[in-house]
Order: structure tokens, then sequence, then C-alpha cells
């Protein structure tokens, strides 16, 4: 009885062979045999003009004590916004983007060593608005309230769905056309998309970094932000 048993597990184990674990596996034909595929990448992009523009403001003061270097960037900043809210005129938000209080540091010729002669304190003030004819007037009165530096503007897109669409449709035909040549210079049929992956993003129109002394009367030009997108498509080979 026990050889009778052993007989049927030994024969079920040869019936079904274990396979490797975590050994990948390729998509196999009806044969057993690895399919055959074709792998292309394709690119696209759509050009929209801007609707929201970002800018950033540095204001920067230094002072012999960490105290009188926060207290005279407080009062610059006070003026900066006041300055920015009387020319957005509820046409966009301000935000704090960043703080920061460091000593300044003095290095003796020769020596390793340095002394602190005095602190920084820098403060960055972020404006956003859909009017982006306010963009030149915004530096302008940043600048003139007080502002050392505009640390950068960018017109982009607030809502990017439908641009993001279009480039990634524009990617996959590039896709599609490279596999339709490529099989027909392989003298191949091309069959089912096995695998279809794609990455987009939007790409704003960054304006060069400025210091104050470098602006006067600001003339901007929105220009236009581009969408790029990529498409990666795996065919199967008929």
């Amino acid at each position: 009885m026990r050889t009778a048993i052993a007989s049927s597990i030994l024969a079920i184990i040869l019936a079904f062979p274990i396979c490797a674990l975590g050994a990948p596996m390729e998509p196999a034909t009806a044969s057993g045999q690895a399919a055959r595929t074709i792998v292309v990448s394709g690119s696209g992009e759509v050009s929209a003009a801007p609707d929201y523009a970002i800018l950033d403001f540095a204001i920067e003061t230094h002072a012999k004590t960490a105290s009188e270097a926060a207290r005279r960037n407080a009062e610059l900043a006070t003026k900066v916004v006041q300055a920015l809210k009387s020319r957005l005129g509820g046409k966009g938000q301000i935000s704090t983007g960043g703080y920061s209080l460091s000593p300044d540091y003095r290095q003796h010729p020769g020596d390793s060593t340095a002394t602190i002669v005095g602190y920084n304190a820098q403060n960055s003030i972020r404006v956003e608005t859909h009017a982006l004819d306010l963009a030149g007037p915004l530096i302008d009165s940043a600048i003139a309230a007080g502002a050392n530096r505009v640390n950068y503007l960018n017109f982009t897109l607030k809502d990017n769905t439908r641009a993001r669409s279009q480039a990634i449709a524009n990617a996959a035909h590039d896709a599609q056309a490279q596999a339709q040549a490529l099989a027909s210079a392989l003298g191949v049929k091309l069959g089912r998309v096995l695998k279809a992956t794609t990455e987009a993003e939007i790409r704003p129109m960054p304006m060069m970094r400025a210091m104050a002394a470098n602006v006067v009367s600001t003339p901007i030009e929105s220009g236009q932000v581009t969408v790029p997108a990529s498409v990666s498509l795996t065919y199967a080979i008929e």
C-alpha cells in the first residue's frame, strides 16, 4: 500500500515540474517559445499660451547683530508685501517662500580660522497670479519697495491636463509610426501592444534672475510654454 502511494506522489511531481523562483518570464507563444517583440519610443509636445505667472523676490539685509539684521529684513519685507498687494489689487496671492538668518564670516589670511563679522537675513516672497500683464509692474514695485533680487519669474499653465493629454497622443502616434516603419523594414507584421508607458511634464518659460540695480521699468513678454511627452510601446511580432 505504501509503495503504491509513493509511486502516485512521484508521478504527480514528474507531471508538474517546479519552475525556478524569481526567474523573469517573457511573453510566450502557443508553442511555448518566447514571443518576438519590437520596442519603440516616441516623443511629442504641445505649445500653449501660459495663463499663470509665478514670481519670487529676495530681500537680503546685513547687520552687526542677528537681531538687527532680522529687524531690517522684517521692515523691508513688510514694505515689499504692501507694495505687491497694492499692485496686485486682489488678482493673485502672496506667500513667504523661505527665510534664513546666518552669520557672515571673514577669513584671515594665512589662518584657517574665521571670525563672525555680522549677520545676514534673507527672506523670499512668492507671488502667483493669472494677470500676466502685471509681471513687469510687480517687479518694479517690489524693487522700489526694497527687494534686492528677483530670484525667478516663470510663466506656466495653471492646469495642463488638456495640453498633457495632447502631448501624450502626439508621442503615441510617433511611436506607432516608428514601429510600423521598423516592422516594414524587417519584413514582419505588428501584433498587439504588450506594454505601454508614458511620461509628460510641463516646461515653463523661465525668466533670467535679475539684481535690483539692473532692473528699470521692466518689459515682460510671456511667450509660449511647452508640454513635452514620451511614450514607449512594446509590440508583439506576428
